[in-house]
Order: C-alpha cells, then sequence, then structure tokens
C-alpha cells in the first residue's frame, strides 16, 4: 500500500499491473557462471577437459600427458594463464640430496567482473586450510560467488576447491612432508595463456635442466627392494605412480610417500576424460609414453610384415 500510494479509507483503484519482464534468450538466458552448461549452449557438446598433477619429489603430470621427476628447488609456477595463477615451493626433501618436495602452493583465482572476487588460496606443510586466505570458502557476494567453493574433503589432509564458473576442479593433499596438486581444467581455460606465460609445469613439464632419473642409483635411505614391496601395496600397477612411489621412498626414507603417488593416482582416476590415458609406462625418465593400443601394435606388426616383404 505504501509503494502504491493506497488511501487506508475510501475506494482505491486496483494495483498498477507490472511490465511484462523482458524476454530473454539464447546465451544470456543460461547461468554465465556455470561454464559446463554454457559451453554446451554454444557448441552443442559438452567441453573437453584436461588433467595435470604435481607430487612427491615432485613429479609432473602435464596437460599432454608427458611425465617428469624435477628438482626445481624455490618457486616455480605450474599454471599462469587468463584466470588461473598456480605456484609451487620447494625444498630438498633430505639435507645434500638433489631431490626436492613441494612445501607450499599459492593458488589465485583470478578476478571475473560477472562471477567471483579475486581469491589466494595458500598451503604450507602441516597447514591445508579449508578457506582462501581472507577466511571465506567461496567466491565473495557477487551474484556467481557461490560458483567458487572450497570443502574439506580430510581434515588438514585433502580440501578440494570447485570453479564451476570455469569448469575447474582443484585438489590439495598433504601426505607425509609433501604437498600435492592436481587439476581438472577445461582445455579452453588451460591454453588461455599468451607467449609470455610460456613458463607453465603443467604445460611444459620440467626445464630439461631440471630433469632427474628416476632410476634409483647409488645408496638410498630404504633399500630399492624394501621400497617396491611398500609402494606394490598401494599401487599394484607398476608404472610411473610406481616409479615415482619407489623413487621418493628410496631418497626420502619416508614410507608415507607411499601415500602421495596413490592420492595423485586417484586424482587422476577422477579427473582424467579418457580413463585409457591413466597409467603411463616409461623406459626412462625423459621418454614418456601411454600404454599402447591394440590398434597401435597391429600398425606395427602391419609395418614390419610389409619391410620384409619388401626385402625379398
Amino acid at each position: 500500500m505504501i509503494q502504491n500510494n493506497c488511501s487506508k479509507e475510501g475506494p482505491t483503484a486496483p494495483p498498477r499491473p507490472r511490465p511484462p519482464a523482458p524476454e530473454r534468450q539464447g546465451f544470456e538466458s543460461l547461468d554465465v557462471c556455470d561454464y559446463e552448461r554454457s559451453f554446451l549452449y554454444k557448441h552443442g557438446r559438452p567441453p573437453a577437459f584436461q588433467h595435470c598433477a604435481a607430487f612427491g619429489d615432485p613429479h609432473i603430470r602435464t596437460f599432454h600427458h608427458d611425465f617428469h621427476t624435477c628438482r626445481v628447488e624455490g618457486s616455480w609456477p605450474l599454471l599462469d594463464n587468463d584466470y588461473l595463477f598456480v605456484q609451487a615451493t620447494s625444498s630438498p626433501v633430505a639435507k645434500g640430496s638433489n631431490a626436492t618436495v613441494t612445501s607450499k602452493l599459492t593458488i589465485i583465482f583470478k578476478n571475473m567482473k560477472e562471477c567471483i572476487d579475486q581469491k589466494v588460496y595458500q598451503a604450507e606443510l602441516d597447514n591445508v586450510p579449508a578457506a582462501f586466505q581472507d577466511g571465506s570458502v567461496n567466491g565473495g557476494a557477487r551474484p556467481g560467488g557461490s560458483s567458487l567453493a572450497i570443502r574439506e574433503r580430510a581434515p588438514g589432509r585433502h580440501v578440494e576447491i570447485r570453479a564451476a564458473y570455469i569448469g575447474t576442479t582443484i585438489a590439495v593433499r598433504q601426505a607425509g612432508r609433501q604437498l600435492s596438486f592436481s587439476i581438472r581444467a577445461a582445455e579452453e581455460v588451460a591454453r588461455a595463456f599468451t607467449e609470455e606465460q610460456d613458463l607453465q609445469l603443467c604445460v611444459g613439464g620440467c626445464p630439461r635442466s631440471q630433469r632427474l632419473s628416476r632410476s634409483p642409483r647409488g645408496r638410498g635411505r630404504v633399500p630399492a627392494d624394501t621400497a617396491r614391496a611398500l609402494c606394490r601395496e598401494m599401487l599394484p600397477v607398476e608404472d610411473v605412480y610406481f616409479q615415482s612411489c619407489v623413487f621418493d621412498v628410496v631418497t626420502s626414507g619416508d614410507a608415507n610417500f607411499t601415500m602421495a603417488a596413490r592420492g595423485a593416482l586417484e586424482d587422476a582416476r577422477l579427473f582424467l576424460p579418457d580413463a585409457e590415458k591413466l597409467h603411463i609406462f616409461q623406459a626412462g625418465a625423459s621418454c614418456p609414453r601411454v600404454s599402447s593400443s591394440p590398434l597401435l601394435l597391429l600398425l606395427l606388426l602391419s609395418s614390419a610384415l610389409w619391410v620384409v616383404l619388401l626385402h625379398f
């Protein structure tokens, strides 16, 4: 009555009809802070996703399924694009060792006008909080603030950050005296960077000068056979995760590193869009290969047979 200046006495006029709401069509009728839904509307198909991980020594699984073990002491960018900046800080796993572990992770979710305020997440050893640096657990007061949310999977050990506005999910874990990072990112988001942003371990892997062989050499803190037995309990498939586990246990002497490799494999199982690429098998530290498909083997056999026939 106050809004329409109605009298409390005497005849009153009927309420004024509300003007019709403007018709919203097309992409605007969708929530712009729901990346997957918006992408499906625009392209008629779900978005493609990519996976990257850093765990243990650190070992890096890139978006392109390359797998490197790195020394990378100090601070290095895992990601640096238009939407995300992720930096890992590493320190030696043991005094006098070339191997390093991630001891600090900084993740910046860059300001996105329609959806979120800029948010910073920071984890350190024995401090894996279930909140952003400002104490919040979402993207802020903007209409799309709920499209960025953080939740605790295991108190002080495992958090998951879901950024629905960019179709991205991040897992941060602590196992033993190391932090690990895993991400499932929309392909469009992972590729949103310029030539100047070329140093990203998730994109290009470790620089060649920073790569280490995972073959256990010399005297470690734990015998290699003991390390293999411990790792086999957690990782029955002897792929790069198994190799990384053995390397970390031999180098550090800490059996908790088996949990780091196991956690990275669990994240990969959840985050990888193609389950056939879960396991990577490597003959050497710089020669990655995804397990061969039957079609590839058939092609190789056919080529060999053709060469023999030509020879005769």
